[in-house]
C-alpha cells in the first residue's frame, strides 16, 4: 500500500505533537516504510546511513546474550527515532531491531535528518526527548535486572504496560514469550507468574486484553 506525501506528513505530525511546518519539512526527505510482525528493519553490525521515526506501531532492538537468550535493549514506539540520529557517521547497528507489531515509519538519510535538525530547533528538542525516554526505559530495565527475581520482573512489567494505557488494561493481552524477552526470563516463568496473579485474582483476561484487577497489591508482589 502506498502512502501518500500529505498522509506521511499527517502521520509524523499526530507522532511527534509537532507543527505543521516541522512535519511538512520531515516528508518532503522522508520516504514511507511499512513492516509486517516480526520483520527486521535492522541488523547488527549494519552501517547505519539513516534514521527512522515511528509514526505507528513499535519495534525492539534485540541482542543475543552468552546464553544465547534474547535481551530487549530498546523499544521504540510511536514518536521514538532511532538508526543515525546522532551523527552522520554512525557505528554500526549495534542491534537488530524487529517489527514488533505491524509498524509504519517514516526513514530519512542521515544527511537529511541533520540538515533538519540544524533548522528546525523544535525537532532537536523531539529528538532529546526521544532519546531520553529511551535512556529511562534502558535504565530501568537493568535496574529491575539487577534488583528484582524474575517474578518480580514481570509483574513490574504488567505495571509498566498497563501505565502505558489507561492504568487497568494491557491490550492486546500479552503473550508470554514476548514478556520473557522484555524482563529477560523465560516463558515457563512468566506462565507460572502470571497464573499465579490470576488465580489470586489480581489479574483476569477479557476477551482482547489483561485487566489489572488490584494493582496496589500487585505493586507489592514486586520484590
Amino acid at each position: 500500500m502506498t502512502i501518500e506525501p500529505t498522509e506521511l506528513q499527517e502521520d509524523i505530525r499526530a507522532a511527534l505533537g509537532c507543527s505543521g511546518e516541522v512535519g511538512a519539512a520531515i516528508a518532503a526527505h522522508a520516504v514511507a516504510r511499512q513492516y509486517p510482525a516480526r520483520a527486521v528493519i535492522l541488523r547488527y553490525g549494519d552501517r547505519l546511513g539513516h534514521a527512522w521515526l515511528v509514526v505507528a506501531g513499535r519495534a525492539q532492538a534485540l541482542v543475543y546474550g552468552l546464553d544465547g537468550q534474547m535481551v530487549l535493549v530498546h523499544e521504540y514506539r510511536t514518536g521514538d527515532f532511532f538508526g543515525a540520529v546522532a551523527a552522520i557517521d554512525a557505528p554500526p547497528a549495534e542491534a537488530d531491531v524487529v517489527a514488533a507489531d505491524p509498524t509504519r515509519a517514516a526513514c530519512l538519510s542521515s544527511t537529511d535528518f541533520m540538515m533538519l535538525l540544524d533548522r528546525h530547533r523544535s525537532l532537536s528538542l523531539l529528538l532529546v526527548r526521544s532519546l531520553l525516554e529511551q535512556l529511562r526505559g534502558a535504565s530501568a530495565r537493568m535496574v529491575d535486572r539487577t534488583t528484582l527475581s524474575a517474578p518480580g520482573r514481570v509483574y513490574a512489567e504488567l505495571l509498566r504496560l498497563a501505565r502505558l494505557g489507561d492504568g487497568t488494561a494491557i491490550r492486546p493481552a500479552p503473550v508470554h514469550a514476548a514478556l520473557a524477552v522484555r524482563v529477560q526470563s523465560t516463558r515457563e516463568t512468566v506462565s507460572r507468574a502470571v497464573s499465579a496473579l490470576e488465580r489470586r485474582g489480581i489479574v483476569r483476561r477479557d476477551e482482547d486484553a489483561l485487566v489489572i484487577v488490584a494493582a496496589q497489591r500487585l505493586e507489592e508482589l514486586v520484590v
